[in-house]
């Protein structure tokens, strides 16, 4: 029976996720499976996987072929680097000593990689949030400037009107004022005019009465 190690869909629409199956090449492709290895997940970043390394490596050992898919996640996952060194130890190209040797330094370098990723990751995130907080706060602040503007414009008017009216009581009372100073002095001169005219007019002669004949 030739078998196949491929992806099997679950999951919510638009959000799936993915088990890692051994299966008859013949199947459907989410039909009956012979084996679970495992599952992948696209929608976390990176892509989390999940995977029973030895199961894998027992199965791609015995001539099951994965998808392109399954493949690079084996590959990524170590699965086809130690089946070549264990291919190498089979042939006598190598010693088991030096193939787990050399698979423990391409971990190292692999787990390396990963954290270097994982750090850039976590910076571009970081970045990204800090520009979204800073572009927030530009936008808060062109709206308070907006609403200040709106304030002052609506308030001009009114201090316009308070002004104007302020000026129209002022002018208003000094007018009063005028007319009742105007009056007063009129009413002095009046009397000051009446007293001068008493002093200048000359008294009537007192007439004598005719002598006796």
């Amino acid at each position: 029976m030739a078998t196949t190690i491929r992806l099997q869909r679950q999951g919510k629409k638009k959000a799936a996720i993915y088990h890692v199956v051994i299966a008859d090449s013949r199947s459907a492709r989410n039909g009956k499976f012979i084996e679970k290895l495992g599952t992948f997940n696209p929608n976390v970043n990176p892509p989390a996987v999940i995977l029973d390394f030895n199961r894998a490596l027992y199965w791609t050992k015995t001539g099951a072929e994965p998808s392109d898919a399954v493949r690079t996640i084996l590959s990524t996952a170590g699965v086809l680097m130690k089946k070549h060194l264990d291919g190498g130890v089979t042939k006598g190209a190598l010693t088991q000593e030096q193939a787990d040797a050399k698979f423990t330094a391409w971990l190292e370098g692999k787990n390396s990689t990963n954290d270097k990723t994982a750090k850039s990751l976590s910076s571009a995130k970081a970045d990204a949030k800090k520009k979204a907080l800073e572009a927030e706060k530009a936008v808060s602040a062109a709206k308070a400037q907006a609403i200040a503007a709106k304030l002052a414009a609506a308030e001009a008017p009114a201090a316009t009107e308070e002004v104007a009216s302020a000026e129209v009581t002022t002018t208003e009372d000094v007018a009063a004022e005028q007319v009742v100073v105007a009056e007063e002095v009129a009413a002095e001169q009046a009397v000051v005019a009446e007293e001068v005219a008493a002093e200048v007019t000359p008294e009537a002669p007192t007439a004598e009465a005719p002598a006796a004949q």
